[in-house]
C-alpha cells in the first residue's frame, strides 16, 4: 500500500461531516465543550479554594452521582418518548441558566461551599437529561456505517475543548478570576442551542402504544441490557475503569504540593486537567484503523487495562512532564476502550431502547468518575494523592480482568457479526 493511502486509513474518518445537521453539531461542540470545560476546573478549584481540603473536593463526587442516577436513567426514558430535539433545547438552556448562576454567586462571595455544590448537583441533573437524548440523535441523522466514524469524531472534538479549557482556565484564573469561567462557559453553549435549534424534529421510532416516561420503561431498560451481554459488560467494565482509575480529584493537591502551583491554581493544574484529553485527541485524530478491529471485546479489554497501568504510573512520579506524559497516555487508551462502547451500544440496541440504553451509558460514563471522587479524595487525605492514584490503578486492571473472565461473551464479541456469541 503506497504511504498516502496508509496515511489515509490511519486519520480519523471525516465522512460524517458532509451531513451538514451533524456538522453543525460537531462545530459547535468544539465552541461549547472548551466553556464547559472551565466549569469542570473551576468547580473543584473554587472547593478547594474555600475549604482548603481534598475531601470536601470529594464531595462534588457526591452531588454530582446523585443527579445523574436518577436523572440519567429517566432522560433515556423521556429521550424514547419525547422529541428528542425538544429535549436537547430545554435541558441545554437550564444547563446555560445554572453556569449563569455559579458566576454570580462566585463573584459576588455569596453563598459558600454548599451553595456550589448545589448549583453543581442541579447542572449535573440537566446534563443527564440531555446527553441520553443528544447521543440518540446521532443515528438518525448518519448512516449505520458512520455512526463509528461520528463516535470518533464527537470524542476526539469532546477532547480538544477538555484540552483547551482546562490549559486556558490556568492562564485565565490568575487575570481574570476563577468566578468569570462560570460566565465563559454559559456564552459558549449558545453555539450548540443554535445548531439544535437548527436540527429538524426528532422523535423516537416506537412499534406502538402511547409515549411514556416513567419508573416501568426505565426498568425494561435495565432488562433490555441485562438480556444482552455485550451490553451489560460495555457498561461495568467501564464502571471499573473511571470508578476505581479516574484520579481527578487529587489534581488541586498534587498541582500545589508536588508540581509547586500556588494554592489558588496555576499551569500545572491545567496540564494535569488537559493531559487526559491531549491522549485522547491524538488517538482520535489517528483513529482511522479503528473501524477494521472486529474483536472489539478484546480491544476494549486491552485498553482498559493500559488506561490502569498508566494511572498507576502517575502516582508514583513526582516529574510534571512524566505525569502528563502517563496521563496522556491513559487517555489514548480511554478514546479506543470509548469508540468500541459506544458502537457496540448503538449496533446492539434498537431504536426504541436506543434513548434508555444511553441513558446507562451516561450513568456509567460520568457516574464512574464521580464514584472515584468520593473515596479519592479521603484515601489522598489519608495516604497522599500519589498513594490513591497508584491504588486505583492498580485496582482497574484486577477487576477488569475479573469482569471479562466473569463474561467470556464480551471477549468473544466480533463487530463484523453485529450480535453477541452465547455465553
Amino acid at each position: 500500500m503506497p504511504f498516502r493511502a496508509r496515511l489515509r486509513s490511519l486519520v480519523a474518518d471525516t465522512r460524517p461531516l458532509r451531513t451538514p445537521a451533524y456538522r453543525r453539531l460537531w462545530l459547535a461542540g468544539i465552541v461549547t465543550l472548551v466553556g464547559a470545560q472551565l466549569s469542570v476546573v473551576a468547580v473543584p478549584t473554587q472547593i478547594y479554594q474555600l475549604t482548603g481540603s481534598s475531601a470536601y473536593v470529594g464531595l462534588t463526587g457526591i452531588f454530582g452521582l446523585v443527579p445523574l442516577l436518577v436523572f440519567g436513567l429517566w432522560g433515556g426514558a423521556i429521550a424514547d418518548a419525547l422529541d428528542r430535539r425538544l429535549v436537547l433545547l430545554i435541558s441545554g438552556a437550564g444547563i446555560g441558566l445554572a453556569s449563569l448562576a455559579l458566576w454570580i454567586t462566585s463573584a459576588t462571595g455569596t453563598g459558600g461551599v454548599w451553595t456550589v455544590l448545589g448549583l453543581f448537583a442541579l447542572q449535573s441533573a440537566l446534563l443527564a437529561v440531555n446527553q441520553p437524548a443528544r447521543s440518540a440523535v446521532i443515528p438518525r441523522l448518519l448512516p449505520a456505517d458512520q455512526v463509528p466514524s461520528a463516535n470518533a469524531l464527537n470524542m476526539t472534538v469532546a477532547q480538544i475543548g477538555a484540552v483547551a479549557g482546562p490549559l486556558l482556565a490556568g492562564v485565565l484564573i490568575p487575570v481574570v478570576g476563577l468566578a468569570t469561567l462560570y460566565l465563559l462557559d454559559a456564552v459558549a453553549l449558545l453555539a450548540t442551542l443554535w445548531a439544535i435549534w437548527r436540527l429538524p424534529p426528532v422523535p423516537p421510532e416506537r412499534a406502538e402504544g402511547p409515549a411514556r416516561a416513567g419508573l416501568r420503561e426505565v426498568v425494561a431498560g435495565f432488562r433490555y441490557a441485562a438480556v444482552h451481554k455485550v451490553l451489560l459488560v460495555s457498561f461495568l467494565i467501564d464502571l471499573v475503569a473511571m470508578g476505581a482509575g479516574m484520579p481527578r480529584v487529587v489534581f488541586p493537591e498534587m498541582a500545589h504540593t508536588v508540581f509547586g502551583d500556588p494554592p489558588e491554581g496555576g499551569p500545572a493544574l491545567g496540564l494535569l486537567f488537559a493531559a487526559i484529553p491531549i491522549g485522547m485527541v491524538l488517538a482520535g485524530l489517528f483513529s482511522g484503523w479503528l473501524h477494521g478491529v472486529a474483536r472489539q471485546g478484546v480491544a476494549v479489554t486491552v485498553a482498559i487495562c493500559v488506561w490502569g497501568v498508566a494511572v498507576a504510573a502517575f502516582g508514583l512520579t513526582s516529574s510534571l512532564w512524566l505525569a502528563v506524559a502517563f496521563l496522556a497516555i491513559g487517555g489514548a487508551a480511554d478514546l479506543v476502550s470509548s469508540v468500541y462502547r459506544s458502537s457496540m451500544l448503538q449496533t446492539v440496541a434498537t431504536d426504541e431502547m436506543r434513548g434508555r440504553m444511553q441513558g446507562v451509558f451516561l450513568v456509567v460514563v460520568v457516574g464512574g468518575p464521580r464514584l472515584a471522587d468520593m473515596w479519592h479524595g479521603p484515601a489522598a487525605a489519608a495516604f497522599g494523592p500519589g498513594a490513591a492514584a497508584t491504588a486505583g490503578g492498580i485496582a482497574v486492571v484486577v477487576l477488569a480482568i475479573a469482569v471479562v473472565v466473569a463474561f467470556p461473551a464480551f471477549w468473544r464479541f466480533r463487530a463484523a457479526s453485529g450480535c453477541e456469541p452465547r455465553s
